[in-house]
């Protein structure tokens, strides 16, 4: 057994504890609080004078498939032969040796969500995974997580506007993920009608395949989507079609924050730290988290990883208390509420008795100091840090 103390502790799901302690036995933490009952021969490693916290998660990174090294090889996050290739898998892409997994840990964050890029209308999927192995298979915690989607300049900028193929306009992007979801709403029927008649071959078409879990609401789809336009028309079709969603980086969403709160979904906000790198991010400011949550939506905060280094997570959470997010809700932005939009909060997100031992000790705290440095990370209860 491990015994974590001293110092804050952070549950997230609870009040901070003082000179708080975390026991873990096994990969999976026991118990979590103050006093209590320690067995003989546990290790114990003292965490005096620091914040100890779940660790990190992120919602929407592109980790493992848009490498470190800035070159063509590396870059397996966009297959931007086809705007509609769904049945592309994240997994199929992450290479765990990239250095970014080792920064990251430095950075706290043992949790991401990753996959395929913006370029097409629809990409692919999402995979949750952590960040300490060098197996990507055994990494994982959730496969598939979400069905990506993508509205706005980067679908139009990879093809129409490069003198391609469609989509060349918003309405081409709009069209393109229409007639696909009409497809695999048809392309159902004819399973079920195969099911029922012995006589009749059951079809296949990879693309429509995985499809097949957004059109029966077991993934979302997780919709690049900045303006505040592009936004409310990935609602309109889910609307349609009566489908799963997430407005991922949601960049305009304080514009129409009352409307967001109204219809419910969840907001992933960012990549807010840089600068305005292409038209559709002029509204880009880090008061947009606190807006939403002030509208009555929980806020998961994403750095689009990549985009913003992973390890600067904590930073862009410090940077939108800043302009207004409360801290606590801060915290909740980038462990818990990320962990339900992914659906693995049963194992990470937070320190709670039966979840996994994914834990951050930082010499103070990150969101408020930016001198604070990541003292150690374990991830299933082992020390993966300093390895």
């Amino acid at each position: 057994m491990l015994l974590i103390q001293g110092g804050i502790v952070k549950p997230i799901s609870g009040p901070d504890l003082k000179n708080g302690q975390v026991l873990i036995d096994q990969g999976k933490i026991v118990a979590v609080g103050t006093g209590l009952d320690v067995p003989d021969g546990t290790e114990v490693f003292s965490a005096r004078d620091c914040v100890i916290t779940p660790g990190l998660v992120d919602a929407h990174t592109h980790i493992g498939l848009d490498e470190e090294a800035i070159r063509w090889e590396g870059a397996d996050y966009n297959e931007s032969s086809d705007p509609v290739t769904p049945d592309m898998r994240g997994i199929d892409g992450i290479n765990p040796q990239d250095e970014a997994f080792r920064l990251a840990l430095q950075g706290g964050v043992t949790t991401a969500v990753t996959g395929p890029g913006s370029a097409n209308v629809l990409g692919g999927t999402f995979v949750a995974l952590k960040l300490y192995g060098s197996v990507v298979d055994e990494m994982v915690l959730k496969d598939p997580v979400a069905m990506k989607a993508a509205f706005g300049e980067n679908p139009k900028g990879c093809y129409g506007q490069q003198g391609r193929k469609a989509p060349v306009t918003r309405m081409g992007v709009a069209a393109l993920l229409r007639e696909t979801l009409e497809k695999t709403r048809r392309y159902a029927e004819e399973i079920e009608a195969a099911e029922k008649d012995s006589e009749k071959k059951r079809p296949y078409d990879p693309k429509l395949e995985a499809m097949l879990p957004v059109l029966r609401r077991q993934i979302p789809l997780k919709c690049h989507a900045h303006r505040a336009d592009d936004m409310l028309t990935a609602i309109r079709i889910a609307e349609e079609y009566g489908i799963r969603l997430t407005l991922d980086h949601c960049t305009d969403g304080h514009l129409i924050a009352d409307t967001l709160a109204k219809k419910g979904y969840p907001v992933l906000v960012g990549p807010s730290l840089g600068n305005k790198s292409k038209f559709e991010l002029k509204n880009k400011t880090f008061a947009t988290p606190a807006i939403l949550y002030r509208a009555g939506l929980p806020v998961c905060i994403i750095t689009d990883a990549p985009v913003i280094p992973l390890y600067h997570l904590a930073l862009c959470a410090g940077l939108a208390m800043r302009e207004g997010l409360p801290e606590d809700e801060a915290w909740r932005a980038i462990t818990l509420n990320p962990a339900r939009v992914a659906g693995i909060d049963a194992r990470v997100g937070s320190l709670e008795p039966g979840k996994d031992a994914d834990i951050a000790v930082f010499s103070a705290n990150p969101l408020r100091d930016i001198q604070a440095r990541t003292v150690e990370v374990f991830v299933d209860g082992k020390p993966v840090l300093h390895e």
